[in-house]
């Protein structure tokens, strides 16, 4: 089945041709790591890990190459290590665990290739080097710097003005720019902040040359996809387009980019200089992965998302049905040969239409409820388990999650579920009546069927 992709560059959707099928590759613009990740900084690492399983189902996994990074050195890290009084290794360290760990609560898988800034300070410098000795930079006072019009086609991918440029930039109008636009390179750094030697004294890499430097290592001059979120098109990819561009005598940096839109509250962008935010952490304390994964594929990945506990209970009761058709299926053997659903492919291939696609889970939770046949039942369990894959859902046990989760008091339920069982069989309707009761109030649903008696914790 044939994929198509929203490409920013073109702004229309295109029909997906990677470079060469033995080696898709794709980066995707990964966190500077000095605080916790807000639920936002998690939407393109889920995106972008929805299409890295789908590019592995097309492809096979072993022709994916998929590298997202670690921004380990910045201005931002430097100030919470001086806040906090600690070195800046730890801050950083420290807060790529909690990266990967909350990630990895929400089912993301890791990617192929983590390359972190600080270890590709010589690529950076070697592109740097080539970049002056060609004209398109310059060195002043110890920075070096992007002369943007050494660039002619510079602000063609984000479509801007040229004032527009300059302000969206927020680049300090220094003395020693040729041009208020042009972008740091290299700049210098004090005793007390981290720096490496260079041709242009003791100093540390911009922002944008890190990310040109590591997809050219790591990946080659022209890759296939390049993702991130909405708010990097303009500086940050319009900027390493340039960087890569000139240094690779004006090949293309990427065939395909992709950009995922804002998460917003109540219709503000997330944004932790506002504080207007909520952890990815604070968030599984009361939700379990899987749901709030569901949440954000709820929406297709190039529109806004409203973030809410409606939205967070939408996407609960949602995978409540699925997993109780699951359950239901529970002596059912999947189909051996199994494999998404055509119409759920078609959902996914046409640039990522994950609500559609979920709806087909749904309708084929109709059809395992309304066939009689094994068969059939087989197929469609094969089906839902194996899409579910592909979204990153679905593969967990059945009854623990209608059970809301393993928990401590799981085995003092499970024998007030058989006392209530005892007490059924003795006609002791009472005793029944009161253990029902009892579990009701501890949130705790009881549903009676041919194979017994399933319990299930609400929220």
């Amino acid at each position: 089945m044939s994929l198509t992709l929203h490409n920013t560059k073109t702004r229309t959707k295109e029909p997906f041709e990677p470079g060469d099928p033995s080696r898709v590759t794709m980066y995707v613009c990964g966190p500077t790591v000095y605080s916790r990740p807000h639920i936002g900084n998690a939407r393109p690492a889920l995106v972008f890990d929805v299409l890295f399983r789908l590019l592995r189902s097309l492809y096979g996994a072993e022709h994916v190459v998929y590298a997202r990074n670690i921004t380990d050195i910045d201005d931002k890290i430097n100030a919470a290590a001086k806040e906090s009084g600690r070195p800046i290794g730890d801050i950083t360290d420290e807060f790529a665990d909690i990266y990967r760990a909350d990630l990895n609560a929400l089912g993301v898988l890791p990617p192929t290739i983590e390359p972190h800034a600080t270890a590709h300070i010589d690529e950076i410098i070697a592109m740097i080097e080539a970049l002056i000795s060609s004209g398109h930079a310059y060195e002043a006072e110890g920075h070096a710097l992007f002369s943007v019009s050494a660039f002619a086609d510079y602000g063609k991918f984000s479509n801007r003005i040229r004032d527009d440029m300059i302000a969206g930039a927020r680049v300090d109008v220094a003395p020693y720019k040729k041009d208020p636009a042009d972008f740091v390179l290299w700049k210098p750094s004090s005793d007390d902040l981290p720096g490496w030697d260079s041709p242009w004294g003791r100093g540390r890499p911009g922002w944008h040359i890190e990310c040109s430097a590591m997809i050219e290592k790591h990946l080659g001059e022209t890759i296939d996809i390049h993702g991130g979120g909405h708010d990097l098109i303009f500086p940050h990819h319009e900027n390493e387009i340039a960087q890569s561009r000139c240094s690779h005598d004006g090949a293309e940096l990427a065939r395909v980019w992709m950009h995922n839109g804002f998460l917003t509250m109540d219709k503000d962008k997330m944004s932790k200089s506002t504080g207007n935010i909520v952890t990815v952490h604070e968030l599984s304390q009361d939700h379990a992965g899987e749901t709030i994964r569901f949440a954000m594929l709820s929406a297709h990945y190039r529109q806004p998302l409203d973030w809410s506990d409606d939205l967070l209970a939408q996407a609960k009761s949602t995978l409540d049905r699925i997993y109780g058709t699951l359950d239901k299926l529970c002596r059912v053997d999947a189909a051996d040969d199994a494999k998404p659903s055509e119409a759920f492919l078609a959902a996914l291939c046409d640039d990522m239409n994950t609500p559609k696609a979920m709806a087909e889970l749904s309708a084929l939770c109709k059809a395992a409820n309304t066939t009689t046949s094994d068969e059939e039942r087989a197929l469609v369990k094969g089906q839902l388990l194996t899409a579910g894959a592909v979204l990153g859902l679905l593969q967990g046990d059945p009854s623990s999650w209608l059970k809301g989760g393993t928990s401590d008091d799981d085995a003092e339920i499970d024998a007030l579920v058989e006392a209530r069982t005892a007490a059924r069989a003795n006609k002791d309707f009472a005793e029944s009546d009161r253990i029902r009761d009892e579990l009701a109030a501890r949130n705790i649903t009881l549903e009676d069927g041919p194979d017994g008696t399933k319990w299930r914790r609400d929220c």
